[in-house]
């Protein structure tokens, strides 16, 4: 699993969900960027993830 179905598995979450994502992920994605898997995993190589 790489950034880009970990993101939409974020995006899709239900309410209740307490998944998460690096903000920074979401603000550096342009709203058409975010289904490009390769550009989703660039911007994710580029933003520190906590959980690592």
């Amino acid at each position: 699993m790489d950034a880009f179905d970990r993101f939409w598995q974020w995006a899709n979450k239900p309410l209740e969900s307490q998944q998460t994502i690096p903000a920074e992920l979401f603000i550096e994605l342009a709203p058409e960027d975010r289904r490009d898997r390769a550009a989703v995993n660039q911007a994710a190589a580029r933003v520190p993830d906590p959980q690592r």
